[in-house]
């Protein structure tokens, strides 16, 4: 398929929900629950809601949102360390906009700007180091975010950095990646998952070879997703079948996107400024070894937790959730963003309580956004 109008064709979804529904009730005579499939992609969370894939695909299949927003499992200890940043006088902030309202236990980047904070949300940390030039007089410090997807972007900005030797600039790194959250998920003993969706974008960067340890370690199948309608919907099927024939695989679907060995720019981009940390703390999920990265010692002079004295340069902070906020159940597949006290009412995406409702990924941002379409239909 070359354009996007088949990827959203009806009668080719209506024909792989045909496959789906025929193998879902040949397993649901042999199973005593659904079959719980974990999106680890908060993108593919959105995508599911947005064409209402939850609701075609039949009643024996649930989805488990994953931990696969990297705004939602950021600590809120970390937010208010980069507050703790930005309200310097001598600092310019730079931040991707989708962090810029998640709550800390004070305050949220969006209200330490409306406090006087010189605080500027950028598409790009290349936008961060253009200020940076024009700044000199000033320290600018880039909020590096995300998984593997955006990673390469904040290291290839710290070598252009160096060899401008730009030192007003650093970054505060709290870049992470996915393969160790999900083996923390499958070592819990509360969590019961049959197969999973695996993340497009991050795969681009990585390949599949990091996710092989889900099948052979584990036996469960996982199946790397585009995020169209159809994307899904094949991927889905593509683990049910795995299911039904008692195969437990890594599979591609997103082949015309993710190469299995990743990118090779990228990974040599990573590998050179960026090293695992011992540990990083996790929203929901606490401490998982190996699981953030840090700037090596080569680059320190763009590390702002060196230059700054914060976050784990300073020893690890711990701050607990706002009192009756359940962000953590929800990205642990504990419960559902409805079943939380505070859903729709004391946490909305005008007022958010938790950082899922923030997110343009977060699973509670999308349950809101795309629930009252479905009240609507009813």
């Amino acid at each position: 398929m070359k354009y996007v109008e088949e990827f959203r064709d009806p009668a080719a979804a209506k024909t792989v929900l045909a496959a789906i529904a025929q193998i879902t009730d040949a397993l649901k005579a042999t199973a005593d629950a659904p079959l719980r499939i974990m999106e680890i992609c908060g993108g593919h969370t959105h995508a599911i809601f947005r064409y209402g894939l939850e609701r075609l695909t039949p009643p024996g299949i649930e989805f488990i949102h994953g931990p696969g927003c990297p705004v939602c499992v950021l600590p809120m200890s970390r937010i208010d360390e980069c507050v703790e940043i930005a309200e310097r006088d001598e600092v310019i902030f730079c931040s991707f906009g989708d962090a810029m309202r998640v709550p800390g236990t004070g305050k949220s980047l969006m209200q330490a700007k409306a406090d006087g904070a010189d605080i500027r949300m950028v598409y790009s940390p290349l936008d961060a180091l253009e200020i940076a030039r024009r700044n000199p007089d000033r320290e600018i410090v880039f909020f590096g975010l995300g998984f593997e997807t955006t990673t390469p972007s904040t290291a290839l900005s710290i070598q252009q950095a160096t060899r401008e030797n730009l030192r007003n600039f650093s970054v505060f790194c709290n870049h992470i990646t996915v393969p160790p959250p999900i083996k923390a998920l499958l070592d819990d003993p509360h969590m019961q998952l049959d197969g999973f969706v695996g993340p497009g974008h991050v795969s681009m960067v990585i390949g599949t070879h990091p996710y092989d340890f889900i099948a052979q370690d584990y036996g469960k199948p996982i199946v790397v997703a585009g995020f169209e309608p159809l994307d899904l919907l094949q991927s889905v099927l593509m683990v049910l079948q795995q299911i039904r024939d008692g195969r437990a695989e890594v599979e591609n679907q997103y082949a015309r996107v993710v190469p299995e060995d990743g990118n090779a720019v990228s990974l040599a981009a990573i590998a050179d400024v960026y090293e695992p940390r011992p540990s990083f703390e996790w929203r929901g999920l606490g401490e998982i070894e190996e699981s953030g990265l840090r700037i090596r010692s080569a680059y320190r002079a763009f590390d702002a937790e060196e230059k700054f004295a914060v976050g784990y340069g300073a020893g690890p902070r711990q701050s607990s959730e706002p009192e009756g906020c359940a962000c953590g159940q929800v990205m642990t597949g504990r419960i559902k963003p409805t079943d939380c006290a505070q859903y729709g009412t004391g946490c909305t995406p005008e007022l958010p309580l938790g950082a899922l409702m923030v997110s343009s990924e977060g699973a509670c941002a999308a349950y809101y956004q795309y629930g009252a379409v479905y009240e609507a239909a009813e």
